[in-house]
């Protein structure tokens, strides 16, 4: 198997010509942009942009593993707030198939266990018509693990009526917010998975998920302090058995990327130049 290590360009923190850069530099194959807002939205992207970002982008040896389209708040959760989010999404989509890749990685917001409330129902309507886009264009809509069970997550998936809406396998996020195995959930989601980050933590203490999103959502509740409940690390420092969690990847026959995505700590660059050794050395 290829080593399809990829990098967060916006882990770096810098522009994303200099990011692109530093992740060649590094030793990174392929990355994922966020494409939301500023100089990576759609709507500043031309169609010429679009080709010469591409070029620039294979000019150092690069793939775009993925594009990150987390619009934020509730996810999909509102149905108020989806007609215009689904609208993004579908032309962020488009920017993807631009620039030759075909997932989409987003947080949909918090699915409930309940598949007859009518938050589920308003999720269900909002992924069938963006996974329904996607298999017209040629991508998919992965949701990011992490607010929900694996299982309810699978359950989810196995409601919806089109083979567009797939995984981006976050193993971090299950460690640090639901306490999901990252081994059996990569079981649980077989045939699902379409893209990986590779993120590490550690749960401190044991919080209802979806209050921890709504944090996120939210900008903020009240005076809880997210610090007291987990802490992502580097690669390897955490709770994430890496060794096991690819080799559970593998035995499913997946064959994608393990993009690193480092949100936190003074010195990223270093956390991903170590974080690339660390892949390097299991794959």
């Amino acid at each position: 198997m290829a080593k399809k290590i990829g990098v967060m360009v916006d882990s770096f923190r810098l522009g994303i010509k200099e990011g692109i850069r530093k992740a060649r530099e590094v030793g990174a194959s392929g990355i994922q942009i966020y494409a939301v807002s500023g100089e990576m939205d759609p709507d500043n992207l031309s169609s010429i942009a679009r080709r010469e970002l591409l070029s620039f982008i294979k000019s150092h040896d690069l793939v775009v593993s993925a594009i990150c389209g987390d619009l934020g708040g509730h996810g999909f959760a509102i149905k108020e707030d989806n007609k215009w989010k689904i609208e993004k999404s579908k032309q962020i989509m488009d920017l993807a198939c631009d620039l030759e890749s075909n997932v989409v990685t987003t947080h949909i917001g918090v699915i409930p266990e309940d598949d007859g409330s009518d938050v589920w129902k308003i999720m269900s309507e909002a992924c069938n018509e963006l996974g329904e886009y996607g298999e017209k264009v040629g991508a998919y809509f992965a949701i990011e693990t992490g607010p929900e069970k694996t299982k309810t997550l699978k359950k989810f998936l196995s409601s919806l009526e089109t083979q567009g809406v797939a995984v981006n396998y976050d193993p971090a996020n299950l460690v640090m917010v639901t306490g999901d195995d990252p081994v059996e959930g990569v079981r649980a989601l077989e045939g699902h998975i379409v893209h990986t980050h590779a993120k590490d933590g550690i749960m401190k203490k044991q919080e209802d998920p979806k209050v921890i999103y709504d944090y996120f959502a939210q900008g903020g509740i009240g005076d809880l302090r997210l610090e007291d409940y987990f802490c992502e690390t580097p690669l390897g420092k955490g709770d994430v058995d890496f060794p096991r969690y690819i080799e559970a990847l593998r035995d499913m026959g997946y064959d994608g990327f393990y993009t690193i995505e480092r949100e936190v700590g003074e010195d990223p660059e270093k956390d991903i130049r170590e974080a690339v050794k660390f892949l390097q050395g299991i794959l």
